[in-house]
């Protein structure tokens, strides 16, 4: 019994070091190598993939996620900027409907949903569909990345950069980004917690 145990032990302890198996870790290292130096890939984390997303070195994927990762960054920056600066009691003037419900009435964050009427949240709704199919994709095939939407409609001098200004800016852009997402869940579970998101003076 005593060597039936030991045998079933090691079978154990054989079958669980598998799983560290070198075929894994090779695909581990080719993902590594294949992204590490790829933009946003910078100190002090280098190429980061915790959930292995592109263990696979896969670049078709791995310029998917890029791609998400720019978009809702760039959503988030801006909802950031919004949130903070309608916490800070800053409204629209006039009226958000034709019954007199005036944009200064409506309350921020969550219960914003609440309050706008129907019609306004269908607009919304329209507003985010037409961004999404006519301005934040490349419609004429002039994109110089996939993130670039300019659609050569928007320059603000992108052109005459040279190449190592154009990598530190998208650089900036997808740190810029991360920042605004982590600061956007922030706000929504300040909220949610019931923290004042704006110091009393």
């Amino acid at each position: 019994i005593n060597e039936t145990m030991k045998s079933a032990v090691f079978a154990t302890l054989l079958a669980a070091a598998s799983a560290f198996a070198p075929a894994s870790q090779k695909a581990s290292t080719t993902a590594l190598s294949a992204f590490e130096g790829e933009l946003g890939a910078q100190a002090p984390l280098g190429f980061y993939d915790p959930l292995g997303l592109v263990a696979d070195g896969d670049q078709e994927n791995f310029d998917r996620l890029r791609y998400v990762e720019v978009k809702h960054g760039r959503i988030c920056m801006l909802g950031v900027v919004g949130y903070l600066v309608q916490e800070a009691g800053v409204r629209l003037p006039g009226d958000i409907d034709f019954s007199g419900t005036s944009f200064a009435s409506i309350p921020n964050g969550f219960a914003a949903f609440k309050a706008i009427p129907a019609g306004g949240l269908v607009q919304l709704l329209l507003f985010v569909g037409l961004l999404e199919a006519c301005v934040m994709t490349d419609l004429t095939g002039e994109a110089e990345f996939n993130t670039d939407f300019r659609n050569g409609a928007i320059d603000y001098g992108w052109d005459t950069f040279d190449e190592e200004t154009k990598l530190k800016k998208r650089a900036l852009e997808i740190n810029q980004g991360r920042a605004a997402q982590m600061g956007m869940l922030a706000l929504m579970v300040h909220e949610q917690l019931g923290v004042s998101l704006i110091p009393s003076v």
